[in-house]
């Protein structure tokens, strides 16, 4: 299990932000228990920081009985009810304003919030005083994955992108059916093994894209180098995607990252390393094309759950590492042995 604290730091590489030097030592003061406590103390931030600057506006369309033309007059509901002869017509028209799909969804998910008893007293309370500040033309939208969705085709950016990362991990979180009361239960999500893995992966490929200049990181699609009959043969192939790849001129590093319980197996007695996750780092290594004056390595990084590996070796002529991250010592440690991991 990683520290709730270190998930602070986590989830904004993660999620493509720089931890703030203030949050963070906000975090670190605070004694939090559960992944929903953390979760909601960063929303609330988060969202206080959104309502100083101003609510993002965007165009809603309405619908009202109009004594004046405006917009789009309907005129089927406007000839059922006999508007015209009142002088009125039902008009739908674009009205500039806060009630935006992400205002929509900060204040269903901070409503929610408000009524989960896994939350203390006293945080519920501050849901509520942040909810009272959005203006009542802001109508609220349930967390749901249709909701989402819509809002993650919009590619918002910044901290709005933060806001319904947050907003998204809290929907991930929730049980599907509330308690009889309305109140909705939350899970612990350090316990999903596929959402922790695209976070851990996410994670560290990110740290490498914000903390350091030497390479270029980004996660590439390898070709294999074979031949067939014909293309459509080729095609069956599966594809590789690397993880992380870490590229300068002189040397290039595939980190492929394996969210594990361990990085050993034990067979016939014997601890051995996962022979999928070697297979599939070599097949990445061997089917790499070859570029003059550049030091080609590859990389498995597993999280230290339940015992720290290091080791080195030598595979089709590329050196080759094996290594856990303790995730549960503090931060600048885990800055320093990923960095060192690099150089």
């Amino acid at each position: 299990m990683i520290p709730v604290h270190n998930l602070y730091y986590l989830l904004c590489y993660a999620w493509h932000r720089l931890p703030d030097p203030a949050e963070a030592q906000a975090v670190e003061a605070q004694e939090f228990h559960r992944p929903l406590a953390l979760l909601t103390h960063l929303l609330l931030q988060a969202t206080r920081r959104q309502l100083r600057r101003g609510l993002s506006v965007g165009y809603t369309e309405q619908e009202a009985e109009l004594t004046e033309l405006r917009g789009r007059v309907q005129l089927a509901p406007t000839l059922a009810r006999d508007l015209l002869r009142r002088g009125r017509a039902v008009c739908t028209y674009d009205e500039l304003g806060p009630n935006t799909p992400l205002n929509q969804l900060l204040v269903g998910t901070l409503a929610q919030l408000s009524r989960t008893r896994a939350l203390p007293a006293a945080t519920r309370q501050q849901v509520r005083q942040v909810l009272g500040r959005f203006p009542s033309t802001v109508h609220p939208t349930p967390p749901t994955s249709q909701a989402l969705l819509l809002l993650r085709r919009q590619r918002l950016q910044g901290a709005q992108a933060f806001l319904l990362h947050l907003c998204d991990l809290l929907h991930h979180c929730a049980l599907p059916v509330p308690d009889e009361a309305g109140r909705h239960r939350f899970r612990d999500f350090r316990r999903d093994e596929v959402l922790m893995a695209r976070l851990f992966e996410q994670f560290v490929r990110n740290f490498y894209r914000l903390e350091q200049r030497r390479y270029r990181v980004r996660s590439e699609t390898i070709a294999w180098q074979a031949v067939a009959d014909t293309a459509e043969d080729l095609a069956l192939l599966p594809t590789m995607i690397t993880d992380t790849s870490l590229e300068a001129a002189d040397r290039k590093i595939i980190l492929d990252t394996k969210y594990y319980a361990a990085a050993l197996r034990t067979r016939h007695n014997r601890q051995r390393l996962i022979a999928p996750h070697l297979y599939q780092l070599y097949a990445y290594l061997q089917n790499q094309p070859a570029t003059p004056g550049q030091q080609l390595e590859g990389v498995l990084l597993y999280p230290a759950a339940t015992q720290e590996v290091d080791v080195r070796y030598t595979l089709g002529g590329h050196p080759v590492r094996v290594v856990t991250l303790d995730l549960a010592q503090p931060w600048p440690d885990i800055a320093a042995a990923l960095l060192n991991l690099i150089f």
